[in-house]
Formats: structure tokens, C-alpha cells, sequence
């Protein structure tokens, strides 16, 4: 396992490098510039050459370069439209509102997505299965913008039970967490329910009942154990999107988490804002897809870490 864990240690920089490489080119090839509107008018070339040298973005390949070097002292750069902020400020301002969001979420997701789908197998072809089956659909299906819009209007326009967005009261947590939760719940109960339908009818659990254990028992303790592991799988890069938040659900909601700034850097062109946030959400998928991988093989002592 300690091999394991230190090949995907010694991988980590790869992937992220060649994340931020990507990003970089996609970055640089789009039509524009950050500084043609500059004070509301166009800037003349040669304001525009001094803006871009004391940015360090006169030539690409040494733009290129010198962000890289900055990323490996820890430096993510200066906003180009926030001008008062690097965007390490930003990213420490806004990624804690992201994870309190996302870990609201998430929560919401495991929590509801596993009783869903352990019901749904439990009570297969009854009424219960099918609302499990029906709310899987409608979370896969429905945009989040859908949702979103549809709860705001609901229960913050029509009944006035919540707050329309923003942040810094717990009531405004709630809708923006329940709308970032149903797409991961709708996922998490469909696994569940699969892999509960194919480990209810094992030898082991035939075994566990004969030896006189309840049945919520053997639903709860030995079958869920194992049908746990697909959503184990899918937890890691489901944490990475939920925790840094949605782009959508914190533009809806007004929530000024990370995926708000990264909206508005794209927006504004910021350049050094949207490589920022690139990485930083690189950096989180790998850390939750090491983190699973780790968990995957103390829930299930059969599978050796070598074979994940």
C-alpha cells in the first residue's frame, strides 16, 4: 500500500502540470485580451505592452514559464482585474465559503443518496423503489440551473420560507446546498441500489442469516459495506466539484465561493484568475482520488492496494 500511495505521489505533479499546461493554452488562445478595455476605453499598444510587462505577459512562452515557477513557490499571481488582490487572497477568501457550501452538500448527497438507494433494494418493485428510481431521474436529468431556479422561486419568492442568496446566515445556506446536492444524490442512490440488488443475494449474507443476525443487520452492516464501494469510487471527484462548489449554484445563489470568481475571471478575462482556480481544482481531484483510493482499501480488505 505504501508503494502504492507513493506512486500516485510521485504521478500527482505529472497530472498537474498537465492540467495547468492545458488550461495555460486554452487561456492564451482565446480571441481578446484583459486589457483592451481598460478604464472603459481601448488602451493604446503602447499602454498595452507596459500592462502586459509588469504582469510578465509580453511573450507567451515566458508567461508560460514564469506562472509555472510562481505555482512551484506556491505563488498562483496577480488578478488582472482585481488589481488590490493576488489571487491567493482571492482563493483563501473564497475557497473556505466553497467548502462549507460544498460540505453541506455533500453531506446532504451521501447521506440521503445511500438511504434512497438502500430503501429502493430493500423494497424492490414497490412504490418505495420506484420514488428512488424517480428522483434519480429527475437529479441526473434536470440542469442545476433548473433546479435552482425553481426552488428560488418556490421558497424564496412564492412562500418567503429562505432567503433568494447570498451568504453569511445559515439560511442561506440551504438552498444553494440542496440544489448542489440532488445531481450527486440522484448518483449516489442509483449506485447504491445496484450494488445492494447484487450483494443482497450473495452466499456471505445467506451465511449471516443463518447464524440468526436481524436483517438490518445484515442490510446495514455486512451488505452496505460492500455495496459501498462504487460509491466510494464515485466520491472522489464528486468531493473535488462539490466542496470547491458549482459554477452555477454560487452565480445563482450570489455566494462568492471560488466558482463565483472563476465565472468573473472568465468574464473579465483574467488570465492569472482562471489558472488560479484550474489548479487549485486540479490540485483537490487528485488529493480526494488519493484519498479514496486509500479508503477503498481498508473498507474492503480483499482488494490489495496493487490491484486499484
Amino acid at each position: 500500500m505504501i508503494r502504492r500511495i507513493g506512486s500516485r505521489l510521485v504521478q500527482a505533479p505529472l497530472i498537474l502540470w498537465a492540467v495547468y499546461t492545458i488550461a495555460f493554452v486554452m487561456v492564451v488562445s482565446v480571441p481578446g485580451n484583459p486589457f483592451e478595455h481598460e478604464g472603459g476605453r481601448n488602451l493604446s499598444p503602447v499602454i498595452e505592452m507596459g500592462l502586459r510587462q509588469r504582469y510578465g505577459m509580453e511573450d507567451n512562452w515566458q508567461f508560460y514559464w514564469r506562472y509555472l515557477t510562481g505555482l512551484l513557490h506556491g505563488d498562483l499571481g496577480q488578478s488582472l482585474h482585481y488589481r488590490d488582490w493576488t489571487c491567493n487572497q482571492i482563493v483563501r477568501h473564497s475557497l473556505p465559503v466553497s467548502a462549507a457550501l460544498g460540505s453541506l452538500a455533500l453531506l446532504i448527497a451521501l447521506f440521503a443518496g445511500v438511504g434512497l438507494g438502500v430503501i429502493g433494494a430493500v423494497r424492490r418493485h414497490t412504490v418505495w423503489d420506484y420514488l428512488t428510481l424517480g428522483v434519480a431521474v429527475v437529479g441526473i436529468s434536470v440542469p442545476t440551473f433548473v433546479i435552482g431556479a425553481g426552488l428560488l422561486i418556490l421558497l424564496a419568492v412564492w412562500v418567503r420560507l429562505f432567503p433568494p442568496g447570498g451568504w453569511g446566515t445559515p439560511a442561506q445556506l440551504v438552498l444553494p446546498a440542496v440544489t448542489l446536492a440532488l445531481p450527486f444524490m440522484a448518483y449516489i442512490a442509483r449506485l447504491t441500489r445496484l450494488g445492494m440488488i447484487d450483494v443482497l443475494s450473495s452466499d456471505f449474507l445467506r451465511t449471516a442469516r443463518a447464524k440468526g443476525l436481524s436483517e438490518s443487520q445484515v442490510v446495514l452492516k455486512h451488505a452496505l459495506r460492500v455495496a459501498f464501494l462504487p460509491v466510494l469510487s464515485f466520491l472522489g471527484p464528486a468531493a473535488a466539484a462539490v466542496l470547491t462548489g458549482s459554477f452555477v449554484i454560487e452565480k445563482v445563489f450570489n455566494v462568492p465561493g471560488l466558482g463565483l470568481h472563476f465565472v468573473n475571471g472568465v468574464i473579465n478575462r483574467d488570465q492569472m484568475l482562471i489558472l488560479a482556480a484550474v489548479t487549485v481544482y486540479a490540485g483537490l481531484i487528485v488529493l480526494f482520488n488519493l484519498l479514496v483510493d486509500i479508503a477503498y482499501t481498508w473498507l474492503d480488505p480483499r482488494i490489495s492496494a496493487e490491484a486499484i
